[in-house]
């Protein structure tokens, strides 16, 4: 990594004192029960494989009532799966898909017994019924002093065999099922981060982000300057490891390409006039949390707060790539759409130039995707899907907006501004989702017809 020298170096004591009395009351409990544990299996037989070592100290958790014990059996499970080798994880999650599974026949019977006698009691035995036991096993794991973290990156190891295990989505719903209140939005802490952060967490902002890399400390340090912003989403479970986090631009007016947004030797000066807000690059952090939703909620928390910071600002509005828009055009069926000379010579790699017949047709092409290319109801481009979800406004798009080479496989160069408008937010966001409405400008459905 380049340029360590300017690594900032920031005490983590502060949080440290903070945590400290806990911390040491945590230990002593561990050390209790751990000496609990050790007494009571001198008399059981030892597994044979590390896997069924890790089941049976499930097994025994589920059963486990001793807060102290069942403490230290909790960090312990936690030690061994973060022990496992990647085939070893999938042998323990297809134990958990057949071992730890709802019983077919019990929610049988109390559903009969419920058309019977409807009565409360009846119901809740239907709910204990189809409650999975593996999801009391997470959340006994949960109590472990780091079982958040092991099981959102458990659950990001398991979605990697998903595709090729579809046996285990019942695992996969119970861990999101579960995440989706653990990290609800009232648990979540929003924080900027600017350079005098914790180098942990500046580290790990490097390190996370997706969409435009972060080139060492010196590009980090020039995202953090005066005219950028960095806000995150943290939970109290990983105080020091951002769930999600926006990269924004402060600017005299919208733009149309990333090069400059990403410039290190830009010029800045604080008494030039602001009055927009950049969203350039938004990351998830952990793919253990996919499908949790952070993102909508952490750009309009941000709005709030730059407004009252800067009340001078006007303009809310991303500059967004459109990272299927390339492997669409590889393979839909363009006839129609354009000429069919140009079809042969659009699916081609781009390059940094491009001919002005294939440029106006990548934008054409680009715009009757993210209006009328669907995965199901709702648009087929991801970025799409979530910026018009949130309820902004497909406002530009601009060709040779990204011409490295991510943004060249991914976009065909092209980027988009999705605008927030304040006044319509809301009325965007009723009318997509009820409707199927995506809120356009006049100049995008131009270059679409």
């Amino acid at each position: 990594m380049s340029s360590q020298s300017n690594k900032p170096e920031v005490s983590q004591e502060p949080v440290a004192r903070r945590f400290a009395p806990i911390e040491r009351t945590l230990a002593s409990v561990l050390d209790v029960g751990r000496e609990l544990l050790a007494k009571r299996r001198k008399t059981l037989p030892s597994a044979k494989t590390r896997i069924q070592a890790l089941i049976n100290d499930c097994k025994e958790l589920l059963d486990h009532r001793g807060e102290a014990s069942g403490l230290a059996l909790a960090s312990e499970i936690t030690d061994r799966y973060l022990a496992l080798k990647d085939q070893e994880r999938l042998g323990f999650f297809i134990a958990l898909s057949q071992q730890f599974d709802v019983d077919s026949d019990s929610i049988i019977k109390a559903a009969e017994h419920y058309k019977e006698n409807p009565d409360q009691r009846a119901l809740e035995a239907i709910a204990h019924c189809v409650e999975a036991p593996r999801q009391k096993l997470f959340r006994r794991i949960n109590m472990a002093p780091n079982g958040t973290a092991v099981l959102v990156a458990m659950r990001g190891h398991l979605l990697t065999h998903l595709k090729a295990q579809p046996e285990l989505r019942g695992v996969d719903q119970d861990l999101k099922h579960l995440f989706i209140s653990w990290f609800n939005k009232g648990f979540l802490e929003l924080r900027k981060v600017d350079w005098s952060s914790p180098a942990m967490i500046l580290d790990r902002i490097i390190d996370y982000e997706a969409v435009h890399e972060i080139n060492g400390w010196d590009d980090l340090r020039s995202r953090l300057r005066d005219d950028r912003r960095c806000f995150a989403f943290f939970h109290p479970a990983l105080p020091d490891d951002p769930l999600v986090f926006v990269e924004i631009a402060l600017t005299a007016d919208i733009p149309g390409a990333i090069a400059p947004l990403l410039r290190q030797e830009r010029e800045f000066n604080p008494d030039d006039p602001v009055n927009t807000v950049v969203f350039y690059s938004i990351s998830n952090c952990h793919p253990g949390l996919a499908g949790v939703s952070f993102g909508n909620f952490l750009i309009k928390n941000v709005v709030e707060r730059l407004t009252q910071e800067l009340p001078g600002l006007k303009t809310f509005v991303t500059l967004s790539p459109v990272p299927g828009f390339r492997k669409w055009l590889l393979s839909a069926d363009l006839t129609g759409l354009v000429d069919a000379s140009l079809i042969d010579k659009i699916k081609e790699p781009v390059g940094s130039v491009v001919k002005t017949e294939v440029y106006e047709a990548h934008l054409k092409l680009c715009a009757h995707y993210l209006l009328n290319v669907k995965s199901g109801e709702l648009p087929r481009d991801p970025v799409a899907r979530f910026h018009l979800g949130n309820g902004a406004r497909l406002h530009r798009i601009h060709g040779g907006a990204d011409l490295s080479a991510k943004g060249r496989e991914q976009s065909a160069g092209i980027m988009v501004n999705y605008l927030y408008d304040l006044s319509q937010i809301e009325l965007n966001h009723e009318e997509f989702f009820e409707q199927g409405k995506i809120a356009a400008s006049r100049t995008v459905i131009k270059v679409a017809s």
